[in-house]
């Protein structure tokens, strides 16, 4: 007997699903490959234009656009508004990373400065380190960039040195801060204990790449298993036991 006419256009239909669905996906990942490879190379354009100083920052309309640029700024610290971001890891290593507001030189604007990663104390969890915070005049380098990154809590976070994030509207109203919709990653020596090694930010091309290459895999694979299955198999149990009678 010959197969149902019937399961082999439902097999046929669903390969060909299969296959639209799974190119479709495999198109989609390449065009946010290209997006994101836009992104780096404007980080990159950025990251090499001219210093800007605190006048030029407080002079920013649009200060998303002017993230990754470098900085040279001048000003006071808060120290009274320093917090120990939490779970933060460096090379590796769990720890802190220390974020104090630094009031701009001629301004009463600030501007949140992740300052470094340090370590933190694994038998009194609640103990932050000593970091130096100078009370005169300071000038620092690094980049422009977003606020700290967030990592996923139960809750928003409690007040006090440790803290899991900064919501920074919340954040200037705790401490009455004029703050900026940025903050800069300090680059420089390492004077104050704190390590500053940030690490190159990723826009994930190569995950896309890998992400449209399995896809296509899994297009390519209902390809030759339709073909198989449905064409060449059957046709080679006919040859091999002759026609069928009826």
């Amino acid at each position: 007997m010959s197969r149902p006419v019937w399961r082999f256009w439902v097999v046929t239909l669903a390969a060909v699903i299969t296959v639209a669905i799974t190119a479709s996906l495999g198109r989609w990942q390449l065009q946010r490959a290209d997006q994101k490879h836009a992104l780096q190379t404007e980080m990159d354009v950025r990251a090499a234009l001219p210093v800007w100083t605190e006048r030029d920052l407080l002079q920013a309309q649009d200060l998303q656009s002017a993230w990754f640029r470098p900085v040279v700024l001048r000003g006071h610290w808060v120290p009274e508004a320093s917090v120990f971001l939490d779970n933060r890891q460096m090379a590796g290593r769990p720890g802190f990373f220390l974020v104090t507001p630094l009031r701009l030189a001629g301004s009463e604007r600030t501007v949140l400065v992740q300052r470094g990663w340090t370590p933190r104390d694994f038998v009194d969890r609640s103990r932050v380190p000593e970091v130096p915070t100078l009370s005169d005049e300071v000038t620092l380098t690094g980049h422009l960039a977003p606020p700290p990154a967030k990592l996923y809590e139960l809750g928003p976070s409690a007040p006090g040195p440790i803290r899991q994030n900064i919501e920074l509207a919340a954040f200037a109203s705790e401490f009455r801060l004029p703050l900026l919709e940025a903050s800069v990653l300090q680059s420089g020596d390492a004077s104050d204990g704190l390590v500053r090694q940030w690490p190159r930010i990723d826009t994930g091309v190569a995950k896309h790449h890998g992400y449209a290459f399995q896809w296509f895999g899994l297009c390519a694979l209902t390809v030759v298993l339709y073909f198989w299955f449905q064409l060449i198999s059957p046709r080679r149990k006919r040859n091999v036991h002759g026609p069928e009678t009826r």
